[in-house]
């Protein structure tokens, strides 16, 4: 896999709106991929925080890469659950969403989700996700 095609995969899978987040494929692995998402005022409540509603769909996102990543190719998925935690606030800065596959079976993925500041490093939310795969 390369960066350029994961990165490519945003504008070619996602709806127009996921795509206005500014997710920037930062790193990836064999079972994980780093997006950067970009601080802006549009996504932002007062006090420059993060919101809920941003992080979790930059953390799907950020998911469905990593099955992409993990797979060698789009499948066509879909979310079953998702589980979110907001640990703290995230202001100030631009977020690193981390998604790991832990398991892809036949019919059935399931992930986690780590999303940090990218000057801090703390943790600001997490989320367990579980997709049907098609």
């Amino acid at each position: 896999m390369e960066k350029e095609t994961l990165q490519g995969a945003l504008p070619e899978y996602f709806a127009p709106w996921v795509q206005d987040l500014g997710l920037v494929v930062e790193a990836f692995d064999a079972d994980s991929v780093t997006l950067r998402l970009p601080q802006d005022a549009k996504l932002s409540r007062v006090g420059e925080m993060l919101c809920g509603q941003a992080m979790m769909a930059a953390a799907d996102t950020a998911m469905v890469l990593a099955l992409i990543n993990q797979s060698g190719a789009f499948r066509p998925c879909t979310t079953v659950q998702m589980n979110t935690s907001f640990l703290k606030p995230l202001s100030g800065q631009d977020a690193l969403v981390q998604a790991r596959v832990l398991r892809a079976g036949k019919t059935l993925a399931f992930g986690e989700i780590d999303i940090r500041g990218a000057n801090d490093g703390k943790s600001a939310c997490r989320a367990t996700t579980t997709y049907a795969l098609l």
